[in-house]
């Protein structure tokens, strides 16, 4: 999971995510105009299951290191374009921050069923994603095993599981972010998270965008 990163700084940030642990971001990737959306970038693509596992930190993520590690989602069909231009943009920050956003961007309209099912599955277990997709758990082990195609709105609504995941992680760990769907919240009007992701419902729907506006929330404050 991805930890809060204070921008501007290099030797002293650690990142920890579920499959990427990074320990200090390097110039010029440490800028604040460019770490913002690194961090979204890194987040997302961890949570939709798009980074490369890692046995050992990432000691210092400097800018090769950053292409290396976004490869994974090259490979995808994701970015291809944002992503082949970051290398050679040490010295323009404002171009590298626009490539990222672009990155980032791309991240968040590109549903990846084959990798995040395996990824929420991970974090939410099959009887929670299952419960929050309106699915079955045997046509979830279905989709997962790719022995049947993940259908477009299933696929939607999975995608949207991952995004919010990926603004939970720096508040909480898996069994928190599996706890936080079913905790009733007064930005809700009392009702849970899993309240309002109920049926056959679409991510831009009102009650699940408030969820979403709620979890994004989360990555510039305090666990609630």
């Amino acid at each position: 999971m991805l930890r809060r990163l204070d921008g501007g700084r290099s030797e002293d940030q650690n990142w920890i995510m579920n499959w990427v642990h990074i320990q200090s971001v390097l110039p010029p990737l440490n800028q604040p105009g460019v770490a913002a959306p690194l961090a979204a970038a890194i987040r997302h693509a961890d949570a939709m299951g798009l980074l490369p596992k890692q046995t050992a930190p990432v000691e210092r993520l400097d800018l090769e290191r950053l292409v290396r590690l976004l490869a994974s989602v090259r490979n995808a069909g994701i970015a291809r374009q944002p992503i082949a231009d970051l290398p050679g943009q040490a010295a323009s920050p404002g171009r590298l921050a626009d490539l990222l956003e672009l990155v980032d961007e791309a991240l968040v309209e590109s549903p990846s069923p084959q990798k995040e099912w395996p990824r929420c599955e991970d974090v939410l277990g099959s009887q929670l994603l299952s419960r929050l997709l309106d699915i079955s758990e045997s046509s979830l082990r279905r989709y997962r095993a790719s022995r049947r195609e993940t259908p477009d709105n299933v696929a939607g609504r999975l995608h949207f599981l991952a995004l919010v995941i990926s603004d939970l992680a720096g508040s909480y760990n898996d069994l928190g972010v599996r706890r936080w769907f079913d905790r009733p919240r007064p930005q809700l009007d009392g009702k849970t998270p899993a309240a309002l992701l109920r049926g056959a419902w679409r991510p831009q729907d009102p009650g699940p965008s408030t969820v979403r506006e709620l979890a994004e929330s989360l990555t510039a404050s305090p666990a609630t």
